[in-house]
């Protein structure tokens, strides 16, 4: 284990989330299954994941998180949703993983340097529909603006996900989010 903080930048925590689904997926009983979460997280996820206080105690509430957003997503794609928008995607494998119809469009937006890797990783894998990356950081407000308006006339109903991006931000970025998610109309389903 490293001497300095083992966090660097916030895009480490995917690696970390990956760490404990891939954990959850090499159990008997698993509640889901992401044979992606192994490579995505590498050694340093799971370092990550040690060295954290109680990692072994609070990996339920990692796995609970994805087995709800599992379930909405599915529910949601039932009910006629037709774009995805992950914010935050960081090393989120639901493309690869999940039965999706061949006809859902699924975006994923964060860094540069996390989308990178992660096509590096599952470069040779075939994603459930159609599957583009957005490289942004959704601090950058304009960007973010431009983004949601060119994606708002793109679908007919967007559900847009977020795993644990909104404790990243303070509260008035939040709320400046929330405004601009509120603005498309075709903007119908949070799950953040």
């Amino acid at each position: 284990m490293s001497d300095g903080p083992i966090i660097h930048h916030i895009s480490d925590t995917a690696r970390w989330a990956a760490a404990f689904r891939a954990r959850e997926t090499e159990r008997p009983d698993a509640v889901f299954r992401d044979p992606y979460a192994r490579r995505l997280a590498g050694e340093r996820g799971e370092e990550i994941a040690k060295s954290l206080p109680f990692h072994e105690e609070n990996s339920w509430s990692w796995v609970a998180r994805t087995y709800m957003f599992d379930d909405l997503i599915t529910r949601q794609i039932e009910q006629g949703v037709d774009l995805v928008l992950n914010l935050a995607a960081g090393l989120d494998a639901r493309p690869y993983r999940m039965t999706l119809p061949s006809s859902l469009r699924w975006i994923e937006v964060d860094h540069p340097g996390i989308l990178d890797y992660k096509e590096e990783i599952l470069g040779n894998e075939k994603p459930a529909g159609s599957l583009e990356r957005v490289r942004l950081d959704l601090a950058d407000v304009e960007a973010r603006r431009v983004l949601f308006n060119a994606l708002a006339s793109q679908a007919n109903r967007t559900l847009i996900i977020s795993e644990g991006l909104l404790i990243y931000l303070s509260n008035y970025e939040v709320a400046a989010l929330a405004q601009d998610l509120a603005r498309p109309r075709s903007f119908q389903t949070l799950g953040l």
